[in-house]
């Protein structure tokens, strides 16, 4: 495997799911208990905001004690320590990668220690419950804040950013994602189309596993810190 100056690694929710973060869309998900119309789109929210902040202040509420895995660890080694370029964008809201020390990281979809001003667009650092009594402190428009996520329906966060590194990316990574969501599964195919060797790390195949250049299958906690591992004893 030949050196890489620019590796660009795209995570999702399986990597975060052996440190106990709930996936979305395997079975006894997330979305098999909540319909995401009700929960994550702007219009649910408008209807029903208690709901929304209900749901989103569990799911913060649940992120206390959980710890990043050796997965995470992994990349945060990779990213300190390989001589080239190395960048992860996230499709999770977590903070398991910060927490592991990986610092060159793009949160495609949004925080959940974050809130978004629906009237002044201010967003900031939020761990609190967020509720409809809160006013924003940028704006002082009262129930309007909400979690920083990205819903359905609502672009990704740094699209431009993301294309210029997968256009001079020479190794795209995809781990924990089950490559049916997009943008975030184009993202392979633009990799590839820009010259650069795609490589697959997921407990099983994804929906566009025949896309990439290899292929690797099982558990993140022993596949990932395997291939940072062989990254590194190759440079």
């Amino acid at each position: 495997m030949p050196g890489y100056s620019n590796i660009v690694i795209l995570t999702g929710a399986g990597l975060s799911a052996e440190s106990g973060v709930p996936t979305f869309r395997d079975k006894g998900g997330i979305w098999a208990k909540y319909d995401y119309r009700d929960v994550a789109t702007p219009e649910g929210f408008a209807k029903n905001p208690v709901l929304v902040h209900e749901f989103y202040n569990m799911r913060r509420r649940a992120h206390e004690g959980i710890k990043p895995n050796a997965a995470h660890l992994a990349l945060a080694r990779l990213e300190q320590t390989y001589p080239g370029e190395v960048t992860v964008v996230t499709q999770n809201v977590d903070a398991l990668h910060e927490q592991a020390g990986s610092h060159n990281l793009i949160h495609m979809h949004g925080e959940i220690f974050a809130a978004l001003c629906d009237s002044c667009r201010a967003r900031r650092p939020w761990t609190a419950d967020l509720s409809l009594d809160l006013a924003c402190p940028t704006c002082g428009h009262k129930g309007g804040m909400r979690p920083d996520v990205v819903w359905f329906g609502e672009m990704p966060y740094h699209m431009t950013r993301i294309a210029k590194l997968l256009a001079t990316a020479d190794l795209f990574i995809s781990i924990g994602t089950s490559g049916n969501v997009y943008p975030a599964a184009g993202f392979v195919a633009e990799a590839a189309a820009n010259g650069a060797r795609t490589v697959e790390l997921n407990l099983e195949p994804s929906d566009g596993v025949t896309l990439f250049d290899e292929a690797i299958h099982g558990p993140a906690t022993q596949v990932v810190p395997a291939f940072v591992e062989r990254l590194l004893n190759e440079n």
